[in-house]
């Protein structure tokens, strides 16, 4: 099992932005110094709780401060830009991390970007998709462009002059392109199946109940046999809540205390998936009552929490419940005690991870 660092984030909404900014830089840093394999940041334009307006300028500042850390955008909304927009963005942050760069998609999950881009009654997933072939068309191909769909358009036709570069676009630096993974939030996903159709990778969202995530690995496998393939879930990325302190009592304060940043970050979540009406794609088993779901139930079931040896032990039945898994992505959440944050990032990576793989080794 790798170990990733999934950065929406979720901030004290009246946190200065440069601090978030400096923690949320911090945090990735720290990261690659413990051996983390990825880091994955999310982007929004509308929330003081979750500012990182850009993920590719805001992990372009840490290609230069890291040594091996992979980036991932988890992920850029595609119907909010013009694919070519996003075809030159991306390309040219591949060639500035010399290849550490993981290209993750999607729809777009925040009601008031939806609103801001005039996108909220929009076919936002069928624009995803054109969005994607557009881009891997740009990168596939040489000028003269003339890719025609129903929401855009690209066309450099005139001013495709050979001989001054006039009209040609940037290709990336990994080849044929960098890997593509699809984020998916609901049960049975059709986003998920989309991946394996397609053959991208997929990653589950770290705030629903594990009967949802084992769907999704279910759908996935599903359509990977349809078009005549193995699915290898070494390729699926699993985000998950946790906190490793040194003892189960330090957790259970840390992860239950009212004002702290797990209930804060849950606390955010329910009152969007409440005034969205979409609630019922985060209860907990598949039988709840949607009108049941609490912040507190939230935090209580969804993040992995304990010691080490705690952790270590939830961490491999949450592995074996929802059907095994590649990467786990451990959540970030906001640094309102920042020792105990960098503690159980620490603890994650020399302790629980090790001890996980040494379990999972024996039981091959």
């Amino acid at each position: 099992m790798k170990l990733g660092y999934f950065m929406q984030p979720v901030h004290d909404p009246l946190k200065d932005y440069h601090l978030a900014l400096a923690e949320d830089t911090e945090a990735i840093i720290y990261a690659d110094q413990l051996g983390f394999d990825e880091a994955w940041v999310g982007e929004h334009l509308t929330t003081a709780a979750e500012p990182i307006t850009s993920p590719l300028i805001f992990m372009a500042n840490l290609i230069a401060r890291t040594q091996q850390i992979k980036f991932g955008t988890g992920v850029i909304c595609l119907p909010q830009y013009h694919p070519a927009v996003i075809a030159g963005y991306a390309a040219m942050f591949d060639h500035l991390s010399e290849g550490r760069f993981i290209m993750g998609v999607g729809p777009g999950g925040l009601p008031p970007d939806f609103e801001l881009f005039g996108l909220m009654d929009a076919d936002r997933n069928q624009m995803m998709v054109e969005s994607l072939d557009m881009i891997l068309k740009i990168w596939e191909g040489e000028p003269p462009y003339t890719i025609k769909g129903d929401f855009w358009n690209t066309q450099v036709e005139d001013w495709h002059v050979d001989k001054l570069g006039l009209g040609r676009m940037v290709k990336p630096f990994q080849k044929p392109h960098p890997p593509i993974a699809l984020s998916a939030l609901s049960p049975n996903s059709s986003t998920i199946r989309l991946a394996a159709k397609r053959d991208w990778d997929p990653i589950s969202a770290n705030f629903i109940g594990a009967w949802s995530v084992s769907s999704h690995w279910r759908v996935y496998a599903e359509e990977c046999e349809l078009n005549s393939r193995v699915a290898d879930n070494s390729r699926w990325r699993v985000a998950r809540s946790i906190f490793v302190a040194d003892s189960d009592e330090e957790a259970e304060n840390v992860v239950m205390e009212p004002n702290g940043s797990f209930m804060h970050y849950y606390e955010y979540l329910f009152e969007i998936f409440e005034r969205s009406e979409m609630k019922a794609a985060i209860v907990v088993n598949p039988e709840d009552d949607p009108n049941q779901i609490t912040p507190i139930g939230m935090v209580n079931n969804f993040v992995i929490r304990g010691s080490a040896e705690t952790v270590t032990s939830q961490l491999i039945d949450f592995y074996y419940q929802v059907g095994g898994f590649g990467t786990i992505l451990m959540t970030a959440h906001d640094w309102i005690d920042k020792a105990k944050m960098k503690r159980s990032m620490e603890l994650m990576a020399t302790r629980v991870l090790p001890a996980v793989n040494q379990y999972l080794t024996a039981s091959d």
